[in-house]
């Protein structure tokens, strides 16, 4: 397993060791003690799937008051995925980070307490499993505007862009909650 610590304080980007042959793959998810020296939590509450279809962009959600952690990784397809620092205090403050997850590189990102998340799937179909440091507590989601252009986030040139009306309807950096 590598570890890639991208440009943003507390992301982490995990490329797993795959085994390979004939047959099909192998590969963990997720090691208790391997990830534990990594810097990633032990500690998940919820795991959760989602399926996309081609251009389906979700978020960019965040908690406030109970935030997230996030381990992302796509079991089929794949997305671009998302990350915007919301920690007023981290000289990284309102910049994003973006990776391309998908079955083929089995790339996983970790998005600590503090960000808002998002992706957009680039395939047919895109199922992706995120484990949750905390449970998802739906009177305490916020959704930053994925295309506020204070953050400009180079989002794929895909047709056409399918959003929730909660998602369409996200705030801009300049009015959102964030933490201290």
């Amino acid at each position: 397993m590598q570890i890639v610590h991208p440009p943003l304080s507390g992301l982490i980007q995990i490329e797993p060791r795959v085994f390979a042959d004939t047959r099909g793959f192998f590969l963990e998810t997720f090691q208790s003690q391997r990830y534990a020296d990594a810097g990633l939590p032990l500690m998940w509450v919820q795991d959760n799937v989602s399926r996309s279809h081609r251009g389906t962009i979700r978020g960019l959600h965040y908690q406030f008051a109970q935030p997230q952690g996030k381990l992302v990784f796509v079991i089929r397809g794949a997305i671009w995925d998302v990350a915007v620092d919301l920690r007023k205090s981290s000289p990284t403050f309102g910049q994003w980070y973006g990776v391309e997850l998908n079955d083929e590189n089995h790339r996983q990102l970790y998005i600590p307490p503090g960000f808002a998340h998002g992706f957009c799937a680039l395939s047919e179909f895109a199922d992706v499993l995120y484990k949750c440091t905390t449970g998802y507590a739906p009177g305490d989601e916020r959704t930053l505007l994925w295309n506020d252009p204070a953050l400009g986030i180079s989002w794929p040139e895909i047709e056409p862009r399918l959003l929730s009306p909660k998602d369409e309807q996200g705030v801009f950096l300049s009015r959102a909650d964030v933490y201290a």
